[in-house]
């Protein structure tokens, strides 16, 4: 463990005390957001590193004094169990990060092969994970849907927020970035009369959102169109064109937005969608060379190439990337990701940790 790497952790994170504490910061938001973050990242460190200080102190100490008093001997011993668990955890929280683990993240739902009852399965994915946000205190909000005859959606994005902005090291990307991908059910459609299980899929991709100052979006390189919001079977459920889907030229990407009451406010919404989806592009473009050993989301709504699988006759969830299952599916679709989720996060923390040794 490097000594002199922790002493310079330590002596940054006692200068972003300082900082955070002068009134003239905090009239940059931003910028005092982005000090948040980093103090936020650093604290559990410290007060690791400080901790385990403290522990090798009281341990040399009970030894010395072993010999004399035999309730020493015992705290001696219990010390020495603490100090190495205290090292493990140092060691674990020294991994390099992934810098947006704290951010925000728009999600989005996407129905694929399966038809209608891909639909269905993605209304039942939408609100597993509004569950799972509420269960967090995240704050999450539906931007824009297309909801299909039986009142399920052929697309849905959603805003998932963290407690209070950016000051989270563990937010709400580091908890759901591992959800993107192909999700395949297995169960009866309820438009199936012989009562046979079919196999259907919904995709879902997950972007962290990106700060005002990381994309740019030129409004010459935007169509922009305005409609009526519409409802299940393209039902006009407003009166005025406050609809908007915006058209991005240069990369050919759409977005709408229906969700907002005026015209104005879904076209900031729909600009919000954009700015991830090009961030998430630019990104991977800049990752391009060690693309093989990041996971990578699934564009294409494909059943056979499935990151996860949700079977309903035998109440069961599979996660093929990790060899995860569990037989709680009504409990997971009611929001109860917790397991799932916690077994990929150590896994990825694993892999972290075995590529950086």
């Amino acid at each position: 463990m490097d000594t002199s790497k922790l002493e310079d952790l330590v002596a940054e994170h006692a200068e972003l005390e300082q900082r955070l504490a002068d009134p003239e910061v905090h009239a940059d938001q931003a910028h005092a957001r982005k000090l948040g973050k980093r103090h936020a990242e650093l604290t559990p460190i410290v007060q690791t590193v400080r901790r385990l200080e403290q522990a090798r102190s009281d341990l040399a100490t009970a030894r010395e004094l072993a010999g004399e008093d035999a309730g020493f001997a015992e705290e001696a011993d219990e010390l020495a169990e603490t100090v190495p668990e205290l090292e493990t955890k140092l060691t674990e929280l020294l991994i390099p990060r992934d810098s947006r683990d704290s951010s925000d993240i728009l999600l989005e739902i996407k129905s694929g092969e399966g038809g209608e009852e891909s639909a269905l399965f993605a209304g039942d994915l939408l609100r597993m994970y509004l569950r799972f946000a509420e269960r967090q205190g995240w704050r999450a909000e539906v931007l824009g849907a297309t909801e299909s005859d039986l009142g399920g959606y052929k697309d849905v994005t959603v805003a998932v927020k963290n407690k209070a902005a950016g000051t989270e090291p563990d937010g709400v990307w580091s908890q759901l970035k591992f959800e993107g991908g192909v999700h395949r059910v297995q169960r009866v459609p309820v438009t199936e009369s012989q009562g046979r299980v079919h196999t259907s899929a919904a995709g879902v991709l997950v972007y962290p959102e990106p700060e005002e100052v990381e994309v740019e979006v030129d409004e010459k390189d935007l169509r922009i169109d305005v409609h009526r919001s519409s409802g299940p079977g393209g039902q006009s459920v407003n009166t005025t064109d406050s609809a908007v889907r915006l058209t991005h030229l240069p990369t050919g990407i759409v977005v709408s937005c229906q969700n907002e009451k005026s015209q104005l406010q879904n076209k900031l919404r729909a600009i919000q969608v954009l700015r991830a989806r090009l961030q998430a592009i630019a990104e991977e473009e800049a990752d391009r060379e060690v693309a093989e050993t990041r996971r990578s989301q699934v564009r294409t709504v494909d059943r056979s190439e499935r990151v996860r699988t949700y079977n309903f006759p035998e109440n069961r969830i599979s996660d093929h990337r990790i060899n995860f299952k569990a037989y709680n599916l009504d409990h997971v679709l009611d929001g109860d990701l917790d397991a799932v989720i916690t077994a990929l996060v150590t896994a990825d923390r694993q892999e972290r940790l075995d590529s950086d040794t």
